[in-house]
């Protein structure tokens, strides 16, 4: 009977040990899926990206169907700091991605996405509450390669633009009807405290988990400065 109590106990000592790791290795995946899109040659547009407030990266997006098709996705959201979003990038804050369309699709297919936040407004929105990608918030597939002059007006008015990658192909991405919001319970077991997801983004209250090192790098490197649209 002892010895089950201490092996109880052992259990549930490692549970928020383990449900943090789960976290930081969401939060890398997304650094090693960010570096990689932007080694793809037709990338992201890099004036879209100096222009982008925040980047929302969710990698291995599953979409699944039978009848009904749906995306279910976790990841990450980084936003430049500073209050006019002029520093470097931030912390990240957990996010989900969840929704889908109707029609038929057979099997399952796990897709990267980067979504490129590209107001105020828009990172708002999407760190307060739970938002619909083409009612809540404009958002639109992005235009890729050297720059963004082939981009339609659609897109220079989105708020989010994005992109994605399945089986090596990179495009822009259309995700009307699936919805984003911020993540707080997985925020929660990444820094071990309750935190909403602006405290983390914008505000500056945690300092980034060594998990997000190559994320941000890889975003500092590539942006390093934010060019106001």
């Amino acid at each position: 009977m002892r010895y089950a109590l201490v092996l109880l106990g052992v259990a549930l000592l490692s549970m928020p040990a383990q449900a943090q790791q789960k976290e930081s290795d969401r939060v890398q995946n997304a650094g090693t899926v960010m570096k990689e899109i932007l080694n793809v040659p037709d990338n992201i547009p890099q004036d879209l990206l100096d222009k982008a407030e925040c980047v929302i990266v969710l990698p291995s997006v599953l979409k699944f169907a039978i009848v009904f098709g749906g995306n279910y996705g976790r990841g990450v959201m980084t936003c430049r700091g500073g209050k006019d979003f002029n520093g470097s990038w931030a912390a990240p804050t957990m996010m989900a991605l969840e929704g889908g369309s109707f029609g038929f699709q057979l099997g399952g297919q796990a897709t990267d996405f980067v979504l490129l936040v590209m107001n105020a407004r828009g990172a708002d929105s999407v760190l307060s509450s739970k938002v619909k990608l083409g009612v809540g918030i404009a958002a639109a597939a992005g235009p890729k390669g050297r720059d963004a002059s082939a981009a339609t007006d659609v897109a220079f008015r989105a708020e989010i633009l994005s992109y994605s990658r399945s089986r090596g192909l990179f495009a822009g991405a259309f995700l009307d009807g699936s919805t984003l919001r911020p993540d707080n319970n997985a925020n929660q077991k990444l820094y071990g405290q309750q935190l909403n997801a602006k405290e983390i983004a914008l505000e500056g209250k945690v300092a980034p988990p060594s998990s997000a090192e190559e994320l941000l790098a890889v975003l500092n490197k590539r942006s390093p400065k934010h060019v106001s649209s």
